[in-house]
This record gives structure tokens, sequence and C-alpha cells, in this order.
């Protein structure tokens, strides 16, 4: 037993690096995988046994990559994270990780994420190969709008899930719809996340979208929502979509977005934390909309 012990000492630091304790970014990263995913498999009739397998395949796929960005994230951002509350208890920030062991840490895992990446369709590499999450820790230094990038990355499993079943070409109109919607999500509860450290990340330097809108805040989270469900409509326009998906997708979600408008306190660490883990539950709504469509069709 002081043997198990001693091991989970020593890995713990690694595991809480990867965010092992805190899986809520990995849901959200996986639901543009799972939406990508229904799509293709609606338009191709695909079986259900291999839908499920490739579903399996997509979430672990989304853990590693998440728990990568994240030490990504630790290493580049370590001087910030000691200056701000929350995160200065986080492995490197608090010294318990050394930065080059955090560098190896982090190179096997892009061993891990590279190894996955040959498993994909050719059409999926295509679309694989953007490295767009390994460039947003920078973007906190440069730009107020780091979620703007983070929207695109976040999301970008869309395509990758996709061509994965049909290869690279995807149906433009239908995936800058539901792009452009997913977009507007991420933005909208990653500036709410960022809510949680605005007076800490303002005397660090660090840049967000929570810090630029200052008391326009509400108004412009209202906008992207807004800007969420146009978007999911046209989708469901173009697609051709029925009841189902209007029903889990456009109204689901509609009526969460509601919720959460009369329930965050964007002052509150503890509101903003709670409003913010419960997206998840707008990426499974989406989800089920399009899963009904391709179990109807």
């Amino acid at each position: 037993m002081k043997v198990k012990d001693a091991l989970y000492e020593d890995a713990r630091p690694y595991l809480e690096l990867m965010r092992v304790h805190k899986p809520i970014g990995v849901y959200l990263m996986f639901w543009p995988f799972a939406w990508g995913l229904t799509l293709a498999a609606r338009r191709q009739r695909l079986d259900f046994p291999t839908y499920v397998g490739l579903f399996g395949a997509f979430f672990a796929g989304a853990f590693v990559l998440r728990s990568t960005v994240c030490t990504l994230n630790d290493i580049m951002d370590r001087e910030f994270d000691r200056k701000v509350e929350r995160c200065k208890t986080r492995p490197i920030a608090s010294g318990r990780v050394s930065v080059r062991a955090a560098v190896v840490f982090y190179l096997a895992q892009m061993g891990v994420v590279l190894g996955l990446m040959g498993l994909l369709s050719r059409g999926a590499k295509v679309w694989a190969v953007v490295g767009l999450h390994h460039v947003y820790p920078l973007l906190k230094r440069w730009t107020n709008w780091p979620q703007a990038w983070l929207g695109l990355a976040m999301n970008w499993g869309l395509p990758v899930a996709w061509a994965a079943v049909n290869g690279a070409h995807v149906e433009l109109s239908v995936f800058g719809a539901l792009l452009m919607g997913s977009w507007c999500w991420t933005v909208l509860y990653d500036t709410i996340y960022a809510c949680q450290d605005i007076q800490d990340d303002a005397k660090a330097g660090v840049k967000s979208t929570a810090l630029l809108f200052g008391v326009w805040i509400l108004p412009m989270l209202r906008l992207f929502a807004a800007g969420l469900v146009v978007s999911l409509i046209a989708t469901g326009v173009l697609a051709g979509f029925g009841v189902a998906y209007y029903a889990f997708a456009v109204g689901g979600v509609t009526l969460h977005l509601v919720w959460q408008f009369r329930s965050v306190d964007l002052g509150s660490l503890r509101s903003c934390g709670e409003i913010f883990k419960a997206n998840v539950w707008v990426g499974g709504l989406i989800w089920a909309g399009l899963f009904g469509e391709y179990v109807l069709s």
C-alpha cells in the first residue's frame, strides 16, 4: 500500500498538469468531434457499431490532446500563474514540477498525439495537421482576443471527425454555419471562465475578452449567445434537419442559455466556474439533436 501511495504522489503533479481532476475541458473539446462524426454518419448511413467505435476513439483523442495542451499552457504561463490566486498552486508555478521535466512530459504526450494522428484517414490528416491548439497560450500576451483563436482551436475536431468518415471535402455551407456557432459558443463560455481571474489577470498583464469588454460584458455575451442560436438554426435549414434537431439543438440550447444568463453572477468566482462547467450540456444538446437526425435517417 505504501508503494502505491508513493507512486501516486510522484505521479500526482503530472496528473494535475493533464487536468485529470478537471475533466470539463475534455468534454468541451470532444463535443465538436462528436458533432462532425454524427453529421458524417448521417450522410454515409454509417452502421451503429462503427459509429460507437469512432465515438470512443475520438473521445480518447480529445482526452490526450487536451492534456497535452494543458501541459504546454502551464509551461508557457508559469510566470503568469504565480501572480494569479487560482493558478499559483499549479505544478510548475508552485515548483513541484521543473520546467525541464514538464517539457519532457509534453514531448512524450505529443508523441502519443502524433501516433493517434497516424491512425486517421488521409482526409482527416489534412485537417488534423493544423496545430491551432498550440498557439493559444501565446496569444494571451499579444491580443485582447485570445478567445477568438480558442474558438477555432476547440472546435477544429468538427472537420477532423467529418473527414475521418467522408474524406477531406466538407460541405462548406453546413460546416461554416455550425463552426461559426461553435466559435460563438467558445468565446461565450471562455469569457465567463476568464471572469474568474479578471482582477489578477489585469495586474499580471494577461489579456482576455473579459477585460476587453469591461462594462459591456453582458451585452457582448448575449450577442455571442444569439450568434450561437442563429447559427444552429442556419445549420438546420442548410442541412434539411427535422424535429429532433430543432427540439434539442435549437430549443434545448436556447433554454439553457436563458438559464445561464439568469443564473450567472460575473462578479462571483464560484458562479462563473459553475456556469462555465454547465456549458458541457450545451455541447451535449447539440449532439443529441444531430444524433436524433442520424438515428431517424
